[in-house]
């Protein structure tokens, strides 16, 4: 059973992923080769949904992938801060309807995306115990393999999946549940099986979890 992460009395009611308000308890259940117990998070639907798909090999590099795909998915208001300043959008010539609600919403849409993605969370902490402090930051997440430093393990995957055209959720999947220090193994188990079915994918992760549970 999950455990419950403690919650600041000012944040008991916020996703602990992007700081909007939650409605949801995201469970990360961990693998043997996990830093921390299973963990209860609060979270929204849409944090949540994505965290489902990349829990990877800890809560931190979830939350990494999670901040990647909110990236993702607001590209275009994150866009927004780039092209625009609330001066220039306050002074441009947008008349139409179309065009005004743009110049009404615009630098709202890029705060909220803004502050989502930038959003640190909190300290995790159970039964007031701080988990491994020094672990709860971008020290945690740094993934160093074959002499090459990556921001995040999900940086590495993507990498090794755009050169030697694996796939990349086949990957991630072996690399969660072989852990950061089989990430070797992980890609030749991949290159071995390039371009096959789904359903053979299924059995091969199906088969690496019979394997795990024996030992």
């Amino acid at each position: 059973m999950p455990n419950l992460i403690d919650i600041p009395f000012d944040k008991r009611h916020l996703c602990w992923f992007c700081e909007e308000p939650s409605h949801l308890d995201f469970d990360y259940y961990r693998q043997s080769h996990c830093p921390h117990p299973s963990l209860s998070i609060p979270s929204c639907k849409e944090c949540a949904s994505l965290a489902k798909q990349n829990t990877l090999t800890s809560i931190w590099e979830c939350r990494v992938a999670v901040k990647d795909g909110l990236m993702r998915i607001y590209q275009k208001d994150l866009a927004i801060g780039i092209n625009w300043t609330p001066e220039e959008l306050a002074e441009s010539e947008f008349e139409c309807m179309v065009f005004a609600g743009f110049k009404k919403s615009a630098w709202f849409m890029y705060q909220v995306a803004r502050d989502r993605v930038n959003a640190q969370g909190w300290p995790l902490g159970l039964d007031g115990v701080l988990l491994d402090q020094e672990s709860d930051g971008p020290s945690q997440t740094l993934f160093k393999f074959d002499g090459v430093s990556y921001p995040s393990l999900l940086h590495a995957i993507k990498h090794y999946s755009q050169v030697m055209a694996l796939d990349k959720a086949f990957l991630q999947e072996i690399v969660s549940l072989l852990g950061r220090d089989k990430f070797s193994q992980s890609v030749k188990i991949a290159r071995l099986n390039i371009g096959i079915t789904q359903g053979k994918q299924r059995q091969i992760i199906n088969d690496l979890m019979s394997e795990l549970d024996q030992h």
